[in-house]
Protein backbone atom coordinates (compact mmCIF):
# COMPACT_ATOMS: atom_id res chain seq x y z
CA UNK A 1 0.00 0.00 0.00
CA UNK A 2 1.62 3.21 -1.00
CA UNK A 3 1.74 5.52 2.07
CA UNK A 4 2.65 9.03 2.58
CA UNK A 5 3.93 11.17 5.64
CA UNK A 6 2.80 14.54 6.71
CA UNK A 7 5.84 15.19 9.10
CA UNK A 8 9.20 14.42 8.97
CA UNK A 9 10.32 14.61 12.44
CA UNK A 10 11.47 12.12 14.47
CA UNK A 11 8.72 9.88 14.58
CA UNK A 12 7.45 10.32 10.17
CA UNK A 13 11.33 9.49 9.50
CA UNK A 14 11.51 6.48 11.92
CA UNK A 15 8.08 5.09 10.42
CA UNK A 16 8.79 5.58 7.03
CA UNK A 17 12.34 3.92 7.72
CA UNK A 18 10.82 0.95 9.14
CA UNK A 19 7.68 0.68 6.66
CA UNK A 20 10.06 0.64 3.93
CA UNK A 21 12.39 -2.33 5.32
CA UNK A 22 9.35 -4.12 5.64
CA UNK A 23 9.04 -3.61 2.02
CA UNK A 24 6.18 -0.59 1.75
CA UNK A 25 6.28 1.30 -0.74
CA UNK A 26 6.61 4.86 0.26
CA UNK A 27 5.40 7.76 -1.56
CA UNK A 28 7.20 10.26 0.40
CA UNK A 29 6.86 13.03 2.98
CA UNK A 30 5.24 17.18 3.23
CA UNK A 31 6.74 19.21 5.74
CA UNK A 32 6.06 22.96 6.22
CA UNK A 33 9.89 22.83 6.97
CA UNK A 34 11.00 21.91 3.16
CA UNK A 35 14.68 21.31 4.27
CA UNK A 36 13.05 18.66 7.18
CA UNK A 37 11.17 16.92 4.02
CA UNK A 38 13.76 16.77 2.11
CA UNK A 39 16.26 14.90 4.82
CA UNK A 40 13.40 12.45 5.49
CA UNK A 41 12.81 11.54 1.78
CA UNK A 42 16.53 10.93 1.25
CA UNK A 43 16.98 9.00 4.34
CA UNK A 44 13.70 6.58 3.00
CA UNK A 45 14.30 7.17 -0.46
CA UNK A 46 11.48 8.86 -1.05
CA UNK A 47 10.07 11.88 -2.57
CA UNK A 48 9.96 15.08 -0.58
CA UNK A 49 6.16 16.83 -1.25
CA UNK A 50 5.75 20.64 -1.31
CA UNK A 51 2.28 20.21 -2.30
CA UNK A 52 0.18 18.49 0.33
CA UNK A 53 -2.98 17.65 -2.73
CA UNK A 54 -0.34 15.81 -4.51
CA UNK A 55 0.96 13.55 -1.88
CA UNK A 56 -2.07 13.06 -1.15
CA UNK A 57 -3.04 11.97 -4.63
CA UNK A 58 -0.46 9.74 -4.25
CA UNK A 59 -0.82 8.13 -1.39
CA UNK A 60 -3.51 5.32 -0.13
CA UNK A 61 -2.22 5.51 3.22
CA UNK A 62 -1.22 8.77 5.12
CA UNK A 63 0.60 8.68 8.60
CA UNK A 64 0.27 12.27 10.07
CA UNK A 65 3.44 12.32 12.08
CA UNK A 66 3.18 16.17 13.25
CA UNK A 67 3.52 17.31 17.10
CA UNK A 68 0.40 16.57 18.37
CA UNK A 69 -0.92 20.49 18.61
CA UNK A 70 -0.59 20.20 15.21
CA UNK A 71 -2.58 17.55 14.40
CA UNK A 72 -6.10 18.51 14.20
CA UNK A 73 -4.86 21.60 11.85
CA UNK A 74 -3.56 19.44 9.35
CA UNK A 75 -6.86 17.15 9.35
CA UNK A 76 -8.48 20.74 8.77
CA UNK A 77 -6.73 21.09 5.97
CA UNK A 78 -6.75 17.76 4.56
CA UNK A 79 -11.20 18.18 4.87
CA UNK A 80 -10.68 20.80 2.21
CA UNK A 81 -8.69 19.16 -0.44
CA UNK A 82 -9.70 15.83 -2.57
CA UNK A 83 -9.40 12.54 -0.73
CA UNK A 84 -10.19 9.77 -2.30
CA UNK A 85 -10.90 6.63 0.09
CA UNK A 86 -7.72 6.89 1.41
CA UNK A 87 -6.61 5.71 5.51
CA UNK A 88 -5.60 8.55 7.45
CA UNK A 89 -3.53 7.78 10.71
CA UNK A 90 -2.26 10.09 13.71
CA UNK A 91 0.42 8.68 15.64
CA UNK A 92 -0.05 10.46 19.26
CA UNK A 93 -0.10 8.49 22.43
CA UNK A 94 -2.62 11.18 24.29
CA UNK A 95 -5.12 11.78 20.82
CA UNK A 96 -7.66 9.48 19.94
CA UNK A 97 -9.52 9.14 16.70
CA UNK A 98 -11.88 11.12 17.95
CA UNK A 99 -9.33 13.94 16.39
CA UNK A 100 -10.75 13.12 12.85
CA UNK A 101 -13.84 14.93 13.23
CA UNK A 102 -16.53 15.01 10.36
CA UNK A 103 -16.15 12.03 8.69
CA UNK A 104 -19.50 10.49 8.82
CA UNK A 105 -19.94 11.76 4.75
CA UNK A 106 -16.43 10.82 3.60
CA UNK A 107 -15.16 7.80 1.99
CA UNK A 108 -11.81 8.16 4.02
CA UNK A 109 -11.42 5.73 6.96
CA UNK A 110 -8.98 6.99 10.11
CA UNK A 111 -7.81 6.01 12.74
CA UNK A 112 -5.15 6.38 15.54
CA UNK A 113 -1.32 4.41 15.71
CA UNK A 114 0.89 4.57 18.72
CA UNK A 115 4.01 2.65 18.62
CA UNK A 116 5.00 1.97 23.28
CA UNK A 117 8.61 3.36 22.01
CA UNK A 118 10.18 6.60 22.50
CA UNK A 119 11.55 8.16 19.70
CA UNK A 120 15.39 9.65 20.67
CA UNK A 121 16.50 9.59 17.02
CA UNK A 122 15.14 10.48 13.28
CA UNK A 123 18.85 8.33 12.30
CA UNK A 124 18.38 5.46 14.64
CA UNK A 125 14.88 4.95 16.55
CA UNK A 126 13.71 2.70 13.39
CA UNK A 127 15.62 0.53 14.59
CA UNK A 128 14.03 -0.40 17.61
CA UNK A 129 10.65 -0.92 15.98
CA UNK A 130 10.96 -4.71 15.52
CA UNK A 131 10.34 -5.18 18.77
CA UNK A 132 7.56 -2.52 19.29
CA UNK A 133 4.53 -2.74 20.72
CA UNK A 134 1.51 -0.91 18.85
CA UNK A 135 -1.99 0.61 20.21
CA UNK A 136 -4.53 1.10 17.26
CA UNK A 137 -8.03 2.17 17.47
CA UNK A 138 -10.62 4.11 15.01
CA UNK A 139 -12.62 3.27 12.28
CA UNK A 140 -12.61 -0.35 11.53
CA UNK A 141 -11.58 -0.34 7.98
CA UNK A 142 -8.09 2.44 9.25
CA UNK A 143 -7.70 -0.18 12.39
CA UNK A 144 -7.61 -3.79 10.75
CA UNK A 145 -5.71 -2.45 8.13
CA UNK A 146 -3.10 -1.08 10.20
CA UNK A 147 -3.18 -4.04 12.04
CA UNK A 148 -2.51 -6.44 9.35
CA UNK A 149 -0.03 -4.70 8.18
CA UNK A 150 1.88 -4.38 11.61
CA UNK A 151 1.35 -7.71 12.79
CA UNK A 152 2.62 -8.80 9.42
CA UNK A 153 5.94 -7.47 10.23
CA UNK A 154 5.55 -9.41 13.53
CA UNK A 155 5.14 -6.69 15.73
CA UNK A 156 2.43 -7.25 18.41
CA UNK A 157 -1.19 -4.56 18.12
CA UNK A 158 -3.64 -4.03 21.07
CA UNK A 159 -6.70 -2.66 20.01
CA UNK A 160 -8.20 0.05 22.36
CA UNK A 161 -11.37 1.87 22.80
CA UNK A 162 -11.00 5.69 21.90
CA UNK A 163 -12.10 6.42 25.17
CA UNK A 164 -9.69 4.49 26.89
CA UNK A 165 -7.15 6.97 25.28
CA UNK A 166 -6.12 9.21 27.92
CA UNK A 167 -5.69 6.44 30.55
CA UNK A 168 -3.59 4.42 28.00
CA UNK A 169 -1.35 7.66 27.39
CA UNK A 170 -1.12 8.66 31.05
CA UNK A 171 0.18 4.47 31.69
CA UNK A 172 2.80 5.32 28.93
CA UNK A 173 3.72 8.39 30.80
CA UNK A 174 4.19 6.89 34.26
CA UNK A 175 6.22 3.87 32.70
CA UNK A 176 8.38 6.01 30.74
CA UNK A 177 8.77 9.88 32.15
CA UNK A 178 7.64 9.78 35.61
CA UNK A 179 10.12 6.44 36.36
CA UNK A 180 12.96 9.43 35.22
CA UNK A 181 11.51 11.52 38.39
CA UNK A 182 11.51 8.63 40.47
CA UNK A 183 15.35 8.14 39.71
CA UNK A 184 16.62 11.91 39.60
CA UNK A 185 14.81 11.78 43.27
CA UNK A 186 17.32 8.73 45.00
CA UNK A 187 20.20 10.42 42.91
CA UNK A 188 19.72 13.71 44.55
CA UNK A 189 19.43 12.30 47.71
CA UNK A 190 22.71 9.98 47.12
CA UNK A 191 24.45 13.31 45.87
CA UNK A 192 23.39 14.79 49.63
CA UNK A 193 25.32 11.83 51.03
CA UNK A 194 28.54 12.84 49.30
CA UNK A 195 28.05 11.27 46.06
CA UNK A 196 28.78 12.62 42.13
CA UNK A 197 26.13 12.32 39.90
CA UNK A 198 28.05 10.36 37.84
CA UNK A 199 29.09 7.77 40.94
CA UNK A 200 25.32 8.27 42.21
CA UNK A 201 24.27 6.45 38.61
CA UNK A 202 27.20 3.70 38.17
CA UNK A 203 26.72 2.83 41.67
CA UNK A 204 22.87 1.91 41.37
CA UNK A 205 22.94 0.58 37.64
CA UNK A 206 22.85 -3.05 38.85
CA UNK A 207 19.86 -2.35 41.43
CA UNK A 208 17.97 0.11 39.01
CA UNK A 209 18.42 -2.84 35.93
CA UNK A 210 17.73 -6.10 38.42
CA UNK A 211 14.78 -4.30 39.47
CA UNK A 212 13.17 -3.61 36.06
CA UNK A 213 14.61 -6.78 34.96
CA UNK A 214 12.88 -8.89 37.99
CA UNK A 215 9.21 -6.67 37.21
CA UNK A 216 9.31 -7.61 33.56
CA UNK A 217 9.99 -11.20 34.11
CA UNK A 218 8.31 -12.25 37.56
CA UNK A 219 5.62 -9.49 37.76
CA UNK A 220 5.59 -6.65 40.43
CA UNK A 221 4.54 -8.85 43.37
CA UNK A 222 7.23 -11.36 42.79
CA UNK A 223 10.25 -8.42 42.07
CA UNK A 224 9.16 -6.46 45.31
CA UNK A 225 11.66 -6.39 48.05
CA UNK A 226 12.57 -3.96 50.87
CA UNK A 227 11.10 -1.99 53.90
CA UNK A 228 7.21 -2.00 52.45
CA UNK A 229 7.33 -5.34 52.06
CA UNK A 230 9.06 -6.55 54.99
CA UNK A 231 6.42 -4.57 56.65
CA UNK A 232 9.28 -2.31 58.63
CA UNK A 233 7.74 0.89 59.99
CA UNK A 234 10.37 1.63 61.91
CA UNK A 235 12.87 1.69 58.66
CA UNK A 236 9.72 3.76 56.70
CA UNK A 237 9.69 6.32 59.94
CA UNK A 238 13.40 7.05 59.89
CA UNK A 239 13.15 7.44 55.93
CA UNK A 240 10.49 9.87 56.09
CA UNK A 241 12.63 11.84 59.14
CA UNK A 242 15.63 12.37 57.14
CA UNK A 243 13.46 13.67 53.36
CA UNK A 244 12.48 17.12 52.53
CA UNK A 245 8.67 17.88 52.06
CA UNK A 246 8.60 17.09 48.65
CA UNK A 247 10.74 14.19 48.71
CA UNK A 248 8.75 13.12 51.57
CA UNK A 249 5.55 13.62 49.60
CA UNK A 250 6.76 11.15 46.79
CA UNK A 251 8.44 8.39 49.19
CA UNK A 252 4.92 8.24 51.22
CA UNK A 253 2.79 8.13 47.78
CA UNK A 254 5.07 5.66 46.20
CA UNK A 255 5.49 4.01 49.78
CA UNK A 256 1.51 3.43 49.57
CA UNK A 257 1.34 1.67 46.54
CA UNK A 258 3.85 -0.51 47.33
CA UNK A 259 2.05 -1.93 50.06
CA UNK A 260 -1.08 -2.69 48.04
CA UNK A 261 1.50 -4.80 46.16
CA UNK A 262 2.91 -6.27 49.81
CA UNK A 263 -0.66 -7.30 50.51
CA UNK A 264 -0.96 -9.06 47.84
CA UNK A 265 2.43 -10.87 48.43
CA UNK A 266 1.80 -11.42 51.94
CA UNK A 267 -1.79 -11.45 52.46
CA UNK A 268 -1.30 -13.41 55.76
CA UNK A 269 0.59 -10.13 56.86
CA UNK A 270 -1.02 -6.89 58.82
CA UNK A 271 0.30 -3.75 57.27
CA UNK A 272 -2.34 -1.42 59.48
CA UNK A 273 0.91 -0.12 61.38
CA UNK A 274 2.88 0.93 58.00
CA UNK A 275 -0.43 2.09 56.70
CA UNK A 276 -0.93 4.78 59.51
CA UNK A 277 2.37 5.61 59.19
CA UNK A 278 2.76 6.97 55.92
CA UNK A 279 -0.63 8.60 56.24
CA UNK A 280 0.64 11.22 58.33
CA UNK A 281 1.21 14.68 56.70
Amino acid sequence: MKTGFIGAGRAGCSLGKYFSGKGVTLTGYYDKNDAAAQEAAEFTQAVCYKDLQKLMDDSEMVFITTVDAQIVPVWEQLKGLTLKNQIICHCSGALSSDSFSGTENMEVSCCSVHPMLPFSSRRSSYEQLNHAFFTVEGQMRAADCVTGLLTSFGNEVCRIDAKEKPKYHAAASMLSNQVVAVLDSGYRLLEECGFSREKAVQATAGLVRGNVENVISQGCSSALTGPVERNDAETIKKHLACLDKDTAVLYRTLAKCLVRIAEEKHPEQDYQTLQKELSLS
